[in-house]
């Protein structure tokens, strides 16, 4: 009989070390800023970012899995102009009153090493969802030397078109094509 609980020990103990494999880490809004370029009538590339982020990355480098669940505010989108700010957050474009947030889910994580280096996800965007792949081309972290604990960053890209998510405001003469840059931080739990 000893030998059984020995045996359901080590088989509790081994789940419980599995279970401690994954690290959480926390956004950090302040380091966190996704962009976009869209096309201006073919003369120009209007850029745009939204200020206010947040979410969780779990990353288990070691068994090659984590998540990504990130929120935006997309009443935190700014061009850098009041006018084309006001213009893009109505009904036309992003419509922000309606469609208040853009998320982004991931479903699985490639990794090469123990580095991630692409993400298949689910954007949602003016309330539509469509799967869109993250390129991460680059990520490092450290142990921060102003918070003590581990935070890890990333470059990541992706490129998508607005008209699948039903933001058509002006197509043709504007491209619908939208290319994506995300600069992100986040501190482990």
């Amino acid at each position: 009989m000893k030998i059984k609980h020995l045996i359901i020990a080590m088989a509790a103990a081994a789940t419980a070390t599995a279970s401690f494999a994954a690290d959480t880490y926390k956004i950090d809004p302040t380091h966190t800023f996704p962009s976009f370029e869209a096309d201006h009538m073919g003369i120009s590339i209007l850029r745009g970012k939204f200020t206010r982020t947040e979410g969780t990355v779990v990353l288990d480098r070691a068994a090659k899995t984590g998540s990504i669940d990130i929120t935006i505010d997309a009443d935190s989108l700014d061009f850098g102009n009041e006018k084309l700010n006001k213009h893009a957050k109505n009904e036309d474009m992003f419509d922000v009153a309606k469609f208040k947030e853009v998320t982004y889910k991931s479903k699985s994580i490639t990794y090469k090493g123990d580095v991630p280096v692409s993400v298949e996800g689910t954007l949602t965007l003016h309330g539509v969802s469509k799967p869109v792949t993250l390129t991460i081309n680059k990520f490092k972290c450290i142990i921060h030397p102003m918070h003590k604990k581990e935070v890890c960053g990333a470059d990541a890209s992706a490129e998508f078109k607005r008209t699948d998510f039903g933001i058509s405001y002006a197509v043709p003469p504007f491209a619908p094509e939208v290319k994506l840059a995300i600069q992100v931080e986040a501190v482990k739990n």
